[in-house]
Parts: structure tokens; sequence; C-alpha cells
């Protein structure tokens, strides 16, 4: 599988370039994870982490389901593999496969942009818990595109030990 990846407008407004730098650093993490089998997404980077390319896919799908359908969506849903709230856990990947993490990832994506898209406006704030403060949808965004160009960052080193693969 090939990913798509667009890149971001040069002059647009700001809604549609949050929303289309938030998709392009979605699908960089997505293209890390091109043509690799379980076994090489399940590859940790060095003793003790667990870091590994689906633990980063994991991960990002329990950011994304916190700040979109958790806070700024109010649901009140677990973790996806944390009962106890422990965002670390996402990262362990030895028994997970590229098909339930990637399906839960994409799952999460969805709900995201359709909380989003359905926003009449960035300025629409929610309560974040953990930060005891409300926060507003421009927050949310901007901040996962800073999560998601940090992983990215461990994403290519991470591919780059598994196949040498560099760039993008």
């Amino acid at each position: 599988m090939t990913t798509e990846r667009i890149s971001p407008p040069l002059a647009g407004g700001e809604r549609e370039t949050l929303r289309a730098y938030l998709d392009f650093h979605r699908a960089t993490l997505a293209m890390k994870c091109d043509g690799l089998g379980d076994d090489e997404l399940r590859r940790q980077s060095m003793p003790p982490s667990t870091l590994s390319l689906l633990g980063l896919v994991r991960h990002m799908a329990e950011v994304e389901r916190t700040w979109f359908r958790r806070v700024m969506g109010g649901e009140d849903i677990p973790l996806v593999w944390s009962a106890e709230g422990d965002y670390q856990e996402a990262y362990d990947a030895s028994g997970a496969t590229r098909a339930e993490a990637f399906e839960t990832w994409r799952t999460e994506v969805e709900h995201a942009r359709r909380i989003e898209r359905e926003a009449e406006s960035l300025d629409i704030t929610a309560y974040q818990p953990r930060w005891g403060e409300h926060v507003s949808l421009r927050l949310v965004m901007l901040h996962l595109i800073h999560e998601y160009a940090r992983h990215n960052g461990h994403a290519d080193f991470l591919r780059e030990g598994i196949d040498g693969t560099v760039g993008a």
C-alpha cells in the first residue's frame, strides 16, 4: 500500500491550513510504515524502550481519540489500549498487528475529522481535565500537528533502522 500525501496550501485560510498540515503529518506517519510487515513494524528502537512504528501508530490513535472525541466531543470513553488511562501502554506493540493498529488509528482519524468539520469555529472550547482548563479547537489542532511532527521524527529513525529508508 502506498500512502498519498498532499502538500498543504501555500496561501490558504487558517482552518484550511491547519486541516491540511494535520492531514500531511497523518499521511507522513502512514508513509513511514508503507511496505512493512508486522514484525518490522513491531521492531523496537533500543532497550528498554518499547518504541516501534506500530507503537507510534497506536499512540497516535490514542492521542486522536483523547483530544477530539474525549475532549472536544465530550465522549466518556476509555483509551483503547489502557483501562487505567496510561498512554504509554499503546507504545508496547509487541503483540499488535498492522491490521488492528491501523484500523483503530483510521477510525479515530475519521472521528477527529468529523468533529472538526462539524465545529462551527476554531474558537469553540472544551474542558481538558489533565490541564484543568478549557482549550480551543485551534489549540487542539495545533497540538496534534506538534504531536505528529515530533513522533514523525521518531518514525524517521525507526524506519531507517529497519531497512535504510530515509526522507519524506
